[in-house]
């Protein structure tokens, strides 16, 4: 083989190096995740960062509901699950049932589902059983509970949130009434009570910027805790819960680097700036 030959050769494969890794950056990795409202600003912040600092790899982040999320895990229609609860037997089944596996659980974050108030009202401390009252259709007048004699405004979320589900069997332990208004995010939720005077709502921590916070206490002898870094790392806080991400089978390549990044120190970092808690 002479000279000229071996040039037009290595001028080809160089041709074609710079193409493929053109190729490469032109149509990076795209990891999906769908799942819990409570977890979506959370979410965006994580693939915010996690992109500038890995160009090649698009994550997509919606929101719709825990239950949106794990449906859309069981269909193949996304990579990651955020989820608010801990996936049902159910659920696990019909995951086994299509993909012969149980899932993969990965604790994520901690948060306290704060229970929401208006700034005017007098009440500043409830029991888990007033809540479960209150929710239940058991206590309806806020005078039962040290307020003003006026009914209360029940608000909360839709069936297929985490957190409508974690509340319901942690908090309530029974149905919800039937006057208990649900909607579509915790943002909603905050924003109905913030004009209501007389309402309570219940979400995520990191929403509760701007309005009235509720302490809580487990009984009528313990102590009312908010929800804080402090109470929630002591597990003093009676309504705490873990927040997960989901995947079909043990993670590799992207969504692996994705979710270890996640777990890292600087991921957790933006766990505490969102306003949920670190699980390290």
């Amino acid at each position: 083989m002479n000279l000229i030959k071996i040039k037009r050769i290595a001028a080809i494969l160089s041709i074609i190096g710079i193409s493929v890794i053109s190729f490469a950056f032109m149509n990076p990795v795209k990891i999906t995740v769908k799942g819990s409202d409570t977890m979506v600003i959370l979410a965006q912040k994580w693939a915010e960062v996690f992109m500038k600092k890995n160009p090649n790899i698009s994550i997509q982040v919606t929101g719709g509901g825990s239950g949106v999320g794990v449906s859309a895990l069981i269909n193949g229609s996304t990579d990651i699950c955020n989820s608010s609860r801990k996936m049902s037997q159910t659920e696990i089944d019909k995951l086994k049932a299509r993909y012969n596996t149980l899932g993969i659980e990965i604790p994520c974050a901690k948060d306290g589902i704060t229970v929401y108030l208006h700034p005017t009202n007098k009440v500043k401390e409830l029991t888990i059983k007033q809540l479960s009252d209150i929710y239940s259709g058991r206590i309806t007048n806020w005078k039962s509970v040290g307020g003003v004699d006026a009914e209360i405004k029940l608000y909360g979320r839709e069936n297929s949130s985490g957190t409508y589900v974690f509340f319901k069997d942690n908090v309530v332990k029974a149905d919800y009434a039937a006057n208990c208004q649900t909607l579509p995010g915790t943002a909603a939720v905050v924003n109905a009570v913030k004009k209501d005077i007389n309402g309570i709502g219940y979400g995520g921590a990191a929403y509760s910027t701007g309005i009235e916070i509720c302490k809580v206490k487990k009984d009528a002898k313990s102590i009312a805790y908010a929800a804080t870094a402090e109470t929630i790392k002591s597990n003093q806080y009676p309504i705490t819960r873990y927040l997960y991400m989901y995947v079909r089978n043990r993670p590799s390549g992207a969504i692996k680097t994705y979710i270890d990044w996640i777990l890292s120190s600087e991921g957790q970092a933006l766990v505490t700036q969102v306003g949920y808690f670190p699980v390290r």
